[in-house]
């Protein structure tokens, strides 16, 4: 299911509830209750942002829980994707959910460098940031994109399959890949330096 309505896309765009899908993805189906205990976050804002997701397919219904009075919720097997057109509405509410999404995943790469001397022997090393200047043409800008999302989606099947439940050894590992390319200025090479030939 594609997503391109802009009151969709911003009901996505809040910390918490971006907070919700991340977990429902880690752990499964999952009541408010569970998702406020995990998140330290009230039961009702819980339930409250659920609701505003299940709104626009985000999340469903997963039947009830173990006491029968409190629904849970899961990330759809058929994930809705977005898709932002460049004018309009919908393009200055995509611009608002990119930035909220790359400041938390900038936070998250933060957040594991600081705890990174604290992993087991067989992670250490295994994740980290990976950094490159590369020159490509907008084909092969887009090329490297899909063969990303390639290589990662059995992974990603498989941590949406299994849930809370998986082998000894395995983690939710979070993947973030940005193409950004430079400005003209950054790669006109007309700096002072090339001009005095220094």
């Amino acid at each position: 299911m594609e997503i391109s309505d802009p009151k969709a896309i911003r009901a996505l765009a809040h910390p918490l509830r971006l907070d919700l899908m991340e977990l429902l993805t880690a752990i499964g189906p999952a009541t408010a209750a569970h998702c406020g205990r995990v998140l330290d976050v009230p039961q009702a804002n819980c339930s409250f942002h659920l609701r505003q997701l299940a709104k626009y397919g985000f999340v469903e219904d997963a039947g009830p829980g173990q006491d029968r009075r409190e629904r849970k919720w899961r990330v759809p097997a058929d994930r809705p994707s977005l898709r932002v057109d460049s004018g309009g509405g919908a393009a200055v509410v995509g611009r608002e959910l990119e930035r909220l999404v790359v400041e938390r995943e900038l936070q998250a790469v933060l957040d594991y460098g600081a705890r990174r001397g604290q992993e087991s022997a067989a992670w250490r090393g295994k994740a980290g940031v990976v950094s490159a200047i590369a020159l490509v043409s907008p084909e092969e800008a887009a090329e490297i994109e899909a063969r990303w999302l390639a290589l990662l989606e059995p992974y990603i099947a498989r941590s949406e399959a299994a849930g809370a439940q998986h082998d000894a050894g395995h983690r939710h590992v979070r993947y973030f890949m940005a193409a950004t390319p430079l400005s003209s200025h950054e790669t006109s090479g007309d700096d002072d330096d090339a001009a005095d030939g220094n």
